[in-house]
């Protein structure tokens, strides 16, 4: 038997039927199969212990062998006990509890790196029922890595959340939100939009992203921020990506940062070029 904090799930192994029935109390024939039910206590409930039961059903049928005061106890439960009762079905007996479908899982890219789990799951409540909100950290390091999934209980509720939260505006970053590739498809890529993307080079080895978000965002509102860093090591590269929300602010940080010292090193900047095949570095 185990409890939870407002619920009772109980699920018994075996029922036994006694020799001598007894007219007070439910009796039940031992079937195949278990069917559960779900309790929801009220705390000025006074029912006992020993009225709580399971059902247990055959493959084909939906309750075996019920006596004839079966309805009377479900009333006497739900009316005079302060206990609501629901069935939990299984898959395809339209039960309560239902798995989310695929469609329903939601990417939302560049994150600000403090933002965890619940303040993601607060901020897409807005558009419906949040199942699960997720923020994907590094292993080794234990920090955010800006992008994180949420799983809204319907579709319909998805497409929402990407209507209202794509391009939002989140503590100074725009989230790319769209509706998560399921598992094991390899969707084609949309061609990119022009963007204002800016390439930082010769960073020294301690400039993280915080930092070169700071120094950036002195001129203007920055949409994406990144210094690239080793698979392996974790290590930066030396280098890193800005991306500007106009072109004209994209042209000012080039022409007021590129040479700019930047502890102790000076940096090269200038528009990235997008590419359009892989190749070797």
């Amino acid at each position: 038997m185990a409890f939870a904090a407002n619920t009772a799930l109980i699920s018994s192994p075996t029922l036994f039927t006694p020799s001598k029935f007894s007219s007070s109390r439910l009796y039940l024939s031992v079937p195949y199969k278990t069917t559960k039910f779900q309790l929801y206590c009220k705390p000025s409930s006074s029912l006992p212990l020993t009225s709580l039961f399971c059902l247990r059903k055959k493959e084909k049928s939906v309750l075996s062998a019920l006596s004839d005061d079966f309805p009377a106890v479900l009333d006497e439960i739900e009316g005079n006990s302060g206990w609501d009762v629901a069935v939990e079905g299984e898959e395809g007996e339209g039960g309560f509890v239902v798995q989310p479908p695929e469609e329903a899982k939601v990417y939302v890219g560049n994150l600000p790196f403090d933002v965890d789990n619940g303040r993601l799951g607060q901020l897409f409540g807005q558009a419906g029922v949040v199942e699960l909100a997720e923020v994907i950290y590094d292993r080794i390091t234990g920090r955010s890595r800006g992008f994180g999934f949420v799983t809204m209980a319907t579709v319909e509720e998805a497409e929402k959340a990407v209507e209202l939260f794509s391009r939002y505006d989140m503590d100074g970053r725009f989230l790319t939100v769209n509706i998560a590739a399921p598992r094991g498809s390899q969707p084609e890529r949309a061609p990119r939009e022009p963007g204002h993307r800016i390439y930082v080079g010769n960073l020294a080895w301690s400039v993280d992203t915080g930092r070169l978000e700071e120094l950036f965002s002195e001129h203007g509102a920055i949409v994406s921020v990144r210094v690239v860093s080793d698979r392996e090591t974790g290590r930066s590269r030396g280098f890193g990506f800005v991306e500007m929300s106009t072109e004209s602010e994209m042209n000012d940080a080039i022409s007021s940062l590129d040479g700019e010292i930047l502890d102790g090193r000076p940096i090269k900047v200038n528009a990235a070029l997008e590419r359009q095949t892989r190749g070797r570095f």
